[in-house]
């Protein structure tokens, strides 16, 4: 199996900076996508920030500018730094990997625990 730890999330005032990260671990053969989504409560979970394995990047229209990406292919792991912080950044944020198992030529898309972003005005 692949896991993802998240680590990271806490309160903050706004304007101020954080950063998760998450690391993929377990019977993994190749990570390819990683990405960050979040679900604010009675919202949808939409996507934050996304990363090839080739270092390409995407952002969510509300968070481009503030938010950056970066992952350690050699580490499987990924970060989300956040600066300017706002209260409607405040959500539950998943990390999500799409992972290739040893042993297997099928990629499969895998989540985190979440990890909680409160952010007072």
């Amino acid at each position: 199996q692949v896991q993802l730890v998240e680590s990271g999330g806490g309160l903050v005032q706004a304007g101020e900076s954080l950063t998760l990260s998450c690391a993929a671990s377990g019977s993994i053969f190749r990570v390819n996508a990683m990405g960050w989504y979040r679900q604010a409560p009675g919202k949808q979970r939409e996507l934050v920030a996304g990363i090839a394995i080739g270092g390409n990047t995407n952002y969510g229209d509300s968070v481009k500018g503030r938010f950056t990406i970066s992952r350690d292919n050699a580490k499987n792991t990924v970060w989300l730094q956040m600066n300017s912080l706002k209260p409607e950044d405040t959500a539950v944020y998943y990390c999500q990997a799409n992972a290739i198992r040893r042993g297997t030529l099928r990629s499969d898309d895998y989540w985190g625990q979440g990890t909680q972003v409160t952010v007072s005005s």
